[in-house]
């Protein structure tokens, strides 16, 4: 039963959380949580859940062409390498500390949905990175993937308003976070991998519902929802969970 369960929650999630670029780890922990899961192996099947869901995606935000690769790889790269070592502090660390870590990202992140203003950049206008801004993505990638890998999210929530802030349209931000949550999500699985014993059925029932939430959410982003429609969804999102979060913890 808690199988069907986490399949017929896991889908609409993912499908809504794939709008708005984030991946779906951030909600689905606590879910899973909820239907009983331990929480690193929570975190471990959300990671997983993330990377697939967000190949899917990445296809079509690649033919639309809404990823700004210049930006994209080089914190691919660093957040694939600051991962693990995230993943690794994470057993080490309570899990009240870690929820509350996790709180203040998700306060964070909704608060720059709503009040940070900037230029917009396109990514067609986009056509070089400095030595600087390389640097700047490089060290994002690091903070990205190691705190991604601390409290077992693929980083987008925390990357997505960072590039949002610096002036990256909506739609384009959310592409260009599609792959660095593959990387990063996939080198943190990897961790809790050698860590823990992971339920195979669990995986396989969520993962289907992933992949499909993730095409029919990547479709509705593209086609059908304004740029300015995805913040507002996205600092709603943030907002409740970190409430239903804090309240678990009083």
């Amino acid at each position: 039963m808690i199988y069907i369960l986490a399949g017929i929650l896991t889908l609409p999630i993912t499908t809504l959380l794939t709008i708005t670029g984030v991946g779906a780890a951030f909600i689905l922990i606590p879910v899973f949580i909820a239907l009983g899961v331990e929480l690193h192996q929570a975190m471990a099947v959300a990671l997983l859940l993330n990377a697939l869901a967000m190949v899917f995606a990445s296809f079509r935000y690649a033919r639309k062409k809404l990823i700004i690769w210049k930006i994209g790889v080089p914190i691919i790269i660093a957040s694939s390498i600051g991962a693990p070592f995230g993943v690794r502090l994470s057993y080490y660390i309570n899990n009240d500390i870690l929820k509350i870590f996790f709180i203040v990202f998700l306060l964070f992140a909704s608060a720059m949905m709503y009040f940070y203003r900037s230029d917009k950049v396109h990514a067609r206008d986009f056509t070089s990175l400095s030595t600087k801004g390389t640097l700047v993505s490089g060290l994002s990638g690091l903070a990205v993937g190691f705190i991604g890998g601390l409290i077992g999210v693929g980083g987008g929530n925390i990357i997505l308003p960072i590039l949002i802030a610096l002036g990256i349209e909506p739609k384009e931000a959310v592409g260009t976070t599609a792959p660095i949550i593959i990387f990063s999500s996939l080198a943190g699985f990897i961790s809790h991998l050698g860590l823990g014993h992971l339920d195979m059925l669990f995986i396989a029932v969520t993962a289907a519902a992933s992949i499909a939430g993730a095409l029919i959410g990547s479709w509705l982003m593209t086609d059908k929802i304004k740029p300015g429609i995805i913040k507002k969804i996205l600092g709603v999102i943030l907002i409740v969970v970190a409430v239903k979060m804090i309240i678990n913890l009083l």
